[in-house]
């Protein structure tokens, strides 16, 4: 029976356990630079004992970034400050993960614990945002300008450009987001994208632009290193995305040769209502996992060792990721194993507080 605390390989990466610290923004950045924040913020988390540290959604290109506060890769000059934090993960023992990702016609807003709310058109910050169809995500979004098939392209290549400056900053995990509305998820979507050329109406064609962008990313990221997407397993909402689409995206996505799914849910609708139960997403890790055949990660509302054993003991998943948990305490990992009887290594340092 795999444990939660046993070792999990993939290519040529292996994680020392099957914690993983969910990218959480941050919204704490100057021109998409990193900075002392995401170093020790994500630091202190390897050195709480996580096996997998995946750095916030890292915007591909400027108008890709939710706020403009955002972490970037959309510049070379971006690869020092992440490599930084990318060494930091590692040194303290978890394997160092980026998610790049575009905001589409989500981007463009305020700081959330600021009202989160669209910035008006005469801010000095403000960008106009693409998307798929000219529907905004709410009433009080922005109208996305469609995105014409050679921006598509373009963009594809923007994710190629940040995989390449990902591995030169000393990344051994990427993850393409294509997760919670933005943009890469908002062509899935048959309630954002209303499309009638080949990137629009049937499955294949909303499905065509993640594929090809995973096929770009693919081209440039190691054989040898992970490559993950997040997906929205369903959107929560009649006549939405759900869950068997989410099968047979993971089918394609593995067929291009993504090694987990991790699988999130909602982001898309205004309108939906989401549960609030405990590990309300594992359903879909455990579907796409089992129907698709391919490994998964299971998000949401994880946030007791016995409950995290059990995802992991039960195959429903090969590896949890915690958000929320892993902010109000860093050091989760370690006191998880404790109680399961499997003691993780502790810093010296912090051996006396253990």
């Amino acid at each position: 029976m795999t444990s939660l605390f046993d070792p999990l390989k993939i290519k040529d990466i292996t994680l020392r356990n099957r914690i993983g610290v969910s990218p959480m923004c941050q919204y704490s950045y100057t021109n998409g630079f990193s900075n002392d924040w995401q170093l020790v913020h994500l630091g202190s988390r390897a050195v709480g004992g996580a096996g997998l540290i995946i750095t916030e959604a890292t915007a591909v290109e400027s108008r890709g970034r939710i706020t403009p506060f955002d972490v970037g890769i959309w510049d070379d000059d971006h690869i020092e400050p992440l490599s930084l934090v990318a060494s930091v993960i590692k040194t303290n023992g978890a394997v160092p993960g980026i998610q790049i990702a575009h905001a589409g016609r989500k981007a463009c807003t305020g700081k959330p614990w600021e009202g989160g709310k669209p910035l008006p058109s005469d801010d000095p910050l403000w960008w106009p945002v693409v998307g798929a169809s000219p529907i905004p995500y709410s009433d009080t979004h922005q109208v996305p300008t469609p995105l014409k098939v050679n921006e598509i392209q373009k963009i594809q290549g923007l994710f190629e450009k940040a995989a390449i400056r990902a591995l030169a900053s000393g990344f051994e995990w990427l993850e393409v987001h294509a997760a919670h509305g933005y943009l890469l998820q908002s062509f899935l979507s048959p309630l954002s994208n209303q499309r009638t050329d080949a990137y629009g109406g049937s499955f294949e064609n909303r499905t065509r632009f993640l594929i090809e962008t995973v096929q770009s990313v693919r081209r440039v990221w190691p054989e040898r290193l992970p490559l993950t997407v997040r997906i929205s397993g369903t959107e929560w909402v009649d006549g939405g995305w759900d869950v068997e689409d989410s099968v047979e995206l993971a089918r394609l996505l593995k067929g291009e040769g993504v090694d987990l799914i991790d699988c999130s849910s909602g982001g898309n609708a205004v309108n939906a209502r989401v549960p609030t139960d405990e590990g309300y997403q594992v359903h879909i890790a455990e579907a796409v996992r089992s129907k698709a055949e391919i490994r998964t990660a299971a998000v949401g509302l994880i946030t007791r060792a016995q409950h995290a054993e059990e995802i992991i003991a039960s195959e429903k998943a090969d590896l949890v990721l915690l958000g929320r948990e892993m902010l109000r305490n860093p050091y989760w990992a370690i006191q998880a194993a404790r109680e399961l009887g499997r003691p993780l290594p502790v810093a010296p340092q912090y051996l006396r507080a253990f």
